[in-house]
């Protein structure tokens, strides 16, 4: 399991964390031609090699690596075929964690060395990191097609909402770790009370379904993390 928490935890800061998203939009219109797809690939196997601090683990970084290539390869060939895009990417997501998987499962029985860096709460650490801007990306992802339809304050802070998103789910999964689930309760409140005058002026039921639905979707995700990692 902490292999398996090591290379989840690499392929979250390779794949969200270390790829702007310009470079996800090259890689869409050069495809197999894109630099910034290689570029990728080697930061994904860097970042296991980093997190497993094993060099015998190489030939288990160069098979991630290359099944990452591949997989990647396919949803942007695939990608356009779909109508809604959320489906290849989050069957992209399935197939590479599917992968590490097997190569966790595989490693544990070829023995896993013990080592200073092994002493470090991995499952909390992978965690943290997942509700904060994989997590974003996810909600950004799902709430796609409701953003369309409604008229965002632009007067707002650059992605303050990204921002705040973050740092509620960081605060429920303390809370959640901490065991003081009455904290979260005081948290939607005042998140509430914040939002209750931007909502009263606005006076927009399709932005209000929106906020109610993001906060909730951000409250979730950020609960379920906090759940499996208690567990």
């Amino acid at each position: 399991m902490i292999l398996f928490t090591k290379l989840f935890l690499a392929h979250i800061i390779g794949d969200f964390l270390l790829q702007p998203k310009r470079w996800v939009i090259q890689k869409e219109s050069k495809k197999v031609a894109s630099g910034f797809l290689y570029l990728h690939i080697l930061i994904h196997f860097l970042v296991i090699i980093l997190l497993l601090w094993n060099i015998d683990y190489w030939k288990m970084a160069l098979f991630i690596a290359l099944s990452h290539y591949i997989i990647d390869l396919l949803k942007i060939y695939v990608t356009p075929l779909f109508k809604n895009k959320r489906i290849p990417f989050f069957i992209d997501q399935f197939l590479h964690i599917a992968v590490l998987y097997i190569c966790a499962y595989y490693g544990n029985l070829l023995g896993h060395t013990i080592t200073l860096i092994e002493q470090i709460d991995w499952p909390l650490l992978t965690a943290i990191v997942f509700v904060t801007y994989p997590a974003a990306i996810i909600m950004s992802i799902l709430l796609e097609g409701m953003s369309n339809q409604i008229n965002l304050d632009h007067k707002s802070l650059p992605s303050a909402g990204k921002y705040i998103g973050i740092i509620e789910r960081l605060f429920v999964l303390i809370f959640i770790i901490m065991g003081r689930w009455e904290a979260i309760g005081l948290l939607i409140t005042a998140k509430s009370v914040f939002r209750f005058n931007d909502l009263k002026e606005s006076n927009s039921r399709k932005l209000t379904e929106y906020i109610l639905i993001g906060t909730l979707l951000s409250f979730g995700i950020a609960i379920l993390t906090g759940i499996i990692y208690n567990y």
